[in-house]
């Protein structure tokens, strides 16, 4: 009897799959890179072919979601605009301080942004390679929204390196959850519309948008197929 040997794309993915259903079960620090290649029918040196750490993995997977998000493809597939950037800004503020805190530690969203905490504390592994996929996900769109945003007159280009504007608003409205994720926040932020649009407002004048503009955009109401479903769910 022959045997096809299965292809390096296949495997992958055979992979991926015992991973989800591994951190599923078991959560980012309950798994091991031997239990997923358990789980996958392969040895634990095989999945290191494919993925060299668990921080890869998970960061792999997590990407995936993101790419599957059809609200989220919708939102990149929009022509480069201000109110394009605009959108994309309030999607990543409501998917932040949409984060539960504590009492419900075992929410997903929570869990990831405890672990880049935990990572940017060690090694950085798993930090780095998400802001990796993030950057490479929704940067190109931030970029050029944000282009057409100067050339149009709604904004004022701010400094040389428009990408560095997007980790500062990602990291602006990332603190602002990490600062209310304790059962006791450390600041009384909340999920609220006021302070949604007041976050909003703050980042889209630090990236250069013109208060004009910002009135223009900022209180449009969306179609909820648009937002990444992080957004329009109980994230």
């Amino acid at each position: 009897m022959s045997t096809l040997r299965m292809t390096h794309d296949l495997r992958r993915e055979l992979i991926l799959s015992a991973a989800k259903r591994c951190f599923a079960r078991n959560g980012f620090a309950g798994t091991t890179t031997k239990s997923v290649a358990a789980a996958a029918s392969i040895s634990e040196g095989l999945l290191f072919k494919h993925f060299p750490t668990k921080s890869a993995l998970y960061a792999e997977i997590l990407a995936e979601e993101c790419e599957a998000d059809p609200g989220l493809n919708k939102l990149l597939g929009l022509p480069p605009s201000t109110e394009t950037l605009v959108i994309l800004i309030r999607g990543m503020v409501g998917h932040f301080l949409d984060i539960p805190r504590d009492p419900d530690p075992d929410h997903e969203e929570a869990q990831r942004l405890r672990l880049m905490v935990i990572s940017q504390l060690q090694d950085g592994e798993f930090a780095r390679l998400l802001f990796d996929k993030i950057g490479e996900l929704i940067g190109p769109t931030f970029m050029a929204s944000l282009e057409h945003a100067v050339g149009t007159g709604d904004a004022v280009r701010i400094g040389k390196e428009p990408m560095g504007l997007f980790w500062f608003a990602h990291h602006t409205a990332m603190m602002a959850a990490l600062s209310r994720l304790p059962s006791v926040p450390c600041l009384p932020y909340a999920s609220t519309a006021d302070n949604e649009r007041q976050l909003c407002e703050f980042i889209l004048r630090g990236i250069g948008l013109k208060d004009t503009a910002i009135a223009t955009y900022i209180d449009r109401e969306l179609p909820p197929d648009l937002m990444p479903a992080t957004t329009t769910e109980s994230a």
